[in-house]
């Protein structure tokens, strides 16, 4: 995807993987618990590669992690 917002989307990316391992889940874990493939998560959590998701993805996502969605936009 080409968008002119790719660091932010890796920023957003590197902080699901953060938290996710802070939380001490696997990539399957977190996707099962997010209703989503482990691919996915993977996509999301590369660090070479622009990937978007949905706002219900975002929100899935901060609930199974437990934090506000505010804390993946954080510096």
């Amino acid at each position: 995807m080409e968008t002119k917002y790719r660091d932010q989307f890796i920023k957003f990316g590197l902080k699901v993987q953060y938290f996710r391992k802070l939380r001490g889940m696997t990539q399957e874990a977190f996707a099962d618990e997010i209703g989503k493939s482990w691919s996915f998560v993977a996509k999301i959590e590369s660090p070479t590669q622009v990937f978007g998701v949905s706002m219900d993805t975002l929100f899935a996502i901060a609930e199974a992690l437990r934090i506000p969605v505010s804390k993946l936009f954080e510096d």
